[in-house]
């Protein structure tokens, strides 16, 4: 079966396109895995939503200015990198200690038809009573994906079963005014979230 020259060409520039992006997402910047992860100059992450948090109450972005807020989208029913994830974001949140009390670490659903506040609720906090869970209905969560720059897709098992969500992974550092800090990829630890969420802090002061 042969394809028209115009669906290939799009095909091609596709790939393209996605290479690139994952490359300039998963480059490190000078100085280590502390200083986070680079973006090119211009690109802007994070903006406004409208969401329901883990009690049932209706939130903004808007609900955290005046704060550092950590944020990171998956799932209750991730099997591996969400977990794992929050376990770090808590961790680190531990080794900060005091300083690390005012930062806000916000869990945002890919999956709003299983995660109901009532269900993020009971997942969030298994990880740290402050981890605060996010849901709301599929257009508003995909006007807050679109706004963090966080790829989702439903996933179905040709052979049945429950579902699995693909989603991108990363951690991001958000400064009191909305704007992004810093940005971490899965294979960062505590040690270095600690860490860089500590500089963003005492330059902060």
């Amino acid at each position: 079966m042969r394809f028209p020259q115009k669906l290939v060409l799009a095909a091609v520039l596709f790939i393209i396109v996605v290479a690139g992006g994952v490359l300039w997402l998963t480059r490190p910047e000078p100085g280590g895995p502390e200083a986070g992860l680079a973006l090119p100059a211009g690109t802007r992450v994070g903006g406004a939503f409208a969401l329901i948090d883990d009690q049932g109450r209706p939130v903004t972005d808007q609900s955290y200015r005046g704060h550092w807020v950590l944020v990171y989208f998956g799932y209750t029913f991730c099997p591996d990198v969400c977990p794992t994830t929050l376990q770090t974001i808590a961790t680190a949140l531990d080794k900060l200690g005091k300083r690390g009390e005012g930062v806000i670490p916000l869990f945002i659903t890919v999956d709003p038809s299983r995660d109901t506040p009532a269900v993020m609720a009971r997942y969030v906090h298994q990880f740290d009573s402050r981890i605060v869970g996010l849901t709301g209905s599929e257009q508003q969560i995909a006007v807050a994906a679109k706004a963090y720059r966080v790829y989702y897709q439903k996933e179905t098992p040709k052979e049945g079963g429950a579902y699995t969500m693909d989603h991108s992974s990363f951690i991001y550092l958000m400064d009191p005014e909305g704007g992004l800090a810093a940005l971490f990829g899965p294979q960062t630890n505590a040690d270095e979230l600690a860490a860089a969420i500590g500089q963003k802090l005492g330059q902060d002061k």
